[in-house]
């Protein structure tokens, strides 16, 4: 059992005539919605540099005309360098490279940290460290810094940063909440990555036409800020207040006996034999059970794992994708400018709320992450055909066109970074062991995360050298691609709504509340 954070030790003090549903009640919420705001403040840190980079290089004679200048005879005047070049899209794709890059190695590591340490430390650690590399970016603008290798250096560092972020927060939530509806509960929760993108893209709108320094250094204040609530309000697990609240987890079998009968087990074994085990491998230890952090080669080897993590990597690629350059796509292809832009991107996160949602409520009634996965995987793959085709035809038509998209290009990826993460990390063949969700979490975000480092880098690239319409058609192949990743589940879980008549429900003995295990009982490891 951990020490309690500060601020809880105080709420207990306060409260010990509480019963324990109530106060079970009062933490597992609390979790949820420290939880969100941590990680929403994560994703506020990222935004700003899509919003920026269309102050960063544009058209300087266009400006010229607005304001009625005619002094300048270069139409790079007012642009900030070394982004002043015309391979500016390239060194836009170096930086997102760069975050994204060093994020998706720190990925893999940090999972496995992560199991083996204090939570608490590790989040609020991390995002203390993210804020300070978020805000050196912008302080470059009041510096005056124009060297390319200080802005990569920022990204580099704040990237390996923001890896606590995901396997630490779903963690502690998965910890906290069990099976039952949990498509629904992290559907909803899941909506802070796009309102963490929506505030910072109202927060760097609100300075990039000014002092485009403060579109980070505020996002970053915001994270550290939060970091600090984190160490003195996160509780990781239920156990650290002697709450049970799932006790089925432990599959050891064992009965009560009075204190003066217990005997400690290790008493009936030679000094180099090892002690008994559950059927799990977790070693037992005087009658208690001690749970031991699976390696990455094990956590790998858990059914579905693999194909998700495949199906991840190409689902972000094209999320991050409009993530980082969405602002600068309506930019120059529309007169809005930086700002307006940045502010109209936000309709794509909007969409990616409902979208998460969605997929998490039919997931749960259907009872199949890869049908509902695929199923949206296809259909956001022709939303994305008809944005690029009639987003330019009228204002109304791009914020619906914006909106659709949205919802079934982000829907998947919420779902399999949440939902089934959860479901895999919490899997029947690790019998109640949840030291293996911050590894299954990592493996399958780290994956998904070199998509989405290769995906803003090679939009730099296609968009300087084909135009836009290339690197829509990279987007939609890459969801046609992830759907034949998962093609397998999929087919699976089709056989199994046609033999329920529609819905999938418990078709073989298991617990009512284990849902992704009867999909893939067959691939249980031995």
């Amino acid at each position: 059992m951990r020490s309690l954070p500060p601020l809880v030790k105080l709420i207990e003090k306060c409260s010990k005539n509480d019963d324990m549903e109530k106060k079970l009640k009062r933490y597992k919420y609390g979790m949820l919605i420290l939880t969100f705001f941590a990680y929403m403040s994560y994703h506020l840190s990222r935004k700003p540099l899509s919003i920026v980079k269309g102050e960063l290089h544009h058209n300087c004679s266009k400006e010229d005309l607005q304001n009625g200048n005619t002094t300048h005879n270069t139409s790079t005047w007012c642009d900030f360098p070394p982004f002043d070049s015309p391979d500016y899209k390239s060194l836009f794709g170096e930086l997102d490279y760069a975050f994204l890059f060093a994020y998706a190695i720190g990925m893999f590591f940090s999972g496995m940290i992560a199991e083996r340490v204090s939570l608490r430390y590790f989040l609020s650690i991390g995002m203390i460290t993210s804020g300070a590399f978020t805000a050196m970016f912008g302080i470059g603008y009041f510096a005056e810094v124009h060297v390319l290798y200080f802005y990569i250096i920022a990204q580099v560092f704040n990237g390996l940063a923001q890896t606590t972020g995901w396997p630490g927060v779903v963690t502690c939530v998965g910890n906290w909440f069990g099976k039952s509806k949990r498509g629904l509960i992290m559907g909803v929760w899941n909506s802070h990555t796009s309102i963490g993108n929506i505030l910072g893209s109202v927060v760097a709108s609100a300075f990039v036409g000014s002092q485009w320094g403060m579109s980070f250094v505020v996002p970053g204040i915001f994270i550290a800020v939060m970091g600090v609530i984190v160490f003195f309000c996160l509780i990781e697990n239920p156990s650290d207040l002697g709450i049970d609240a799932d006790s089925s987890n432990c599959i050891c079998n064992y009965e009560r006996v009075n204190a003066n009968e217990v005997v400690p087990l290790n008493q009936f074994y030679a000094d180099d034999e090892e002690g008994p085990k559950c059927d799990d491998g977790n070693k037992v230890s005087d009658g208690i059970r001690e749970e031991v952090a699976i390696s990455f080669l094990a956590a790998s080897k858990i059914p579905g794992v693999i194909e998700f993590s495949l199906c991840l990597f190409f689902a972000k690629l094209v999320s991050y994708t409009f993530l980082f350059w969405l602002p600068l796509y309506i930019q120059n292809q529309s007169s809005l400018g930086a700002a307006d832009s940045g502010l109209m991107s936000t309709l794509f996160d909007i969409g990616g709320i409902v979208g998460g949602i969605t997929a998490g409520i039919i997931s749960d009634k259907l009872n199949g992450r890869a049908y509902t996965c695929g199923v949206m995987l296809i259909i956001g793959a022709g939303m994305m055909g008809l944005y690029n085709t009639y987003g330019s035809v009228s204002l109304t038509v791009n914020i619906v066109l914006l909106l659709i998209t949205g919802a079934f290009v982000n829907g998947p990826y919420a779902l399999i970074t949440t939902a089934v993460s959860a479901d895999l990390g919490t899997h029947e063949v690790l019998q109640g062991n949840s030291k293996a969700l911050s590894t299954v979490t990592a493996i399958i975000d780290g994956t998904g995360s070199i998509g989405a480092a290769i995906g803003p880098l090679l939009t730099g690239i296609i968009s300087q050298k084909s135009g836009w319409q290339s690197v829509f058609i990279m987007l939609i192949s890459s969801n046609i691609i992830a759907v034949f990743c998962l093609i397998r589940l999929m087919i699976k879980e089709t056989r199994q709504l046609r033999q329920e008549g529609g819905l999938l429900h418990s078709c073989c003995p298991l617990n009512n509340d284990d849902e992704y295990s009867v999909l893939i009982r067959e691939d249980r490891m031995v």
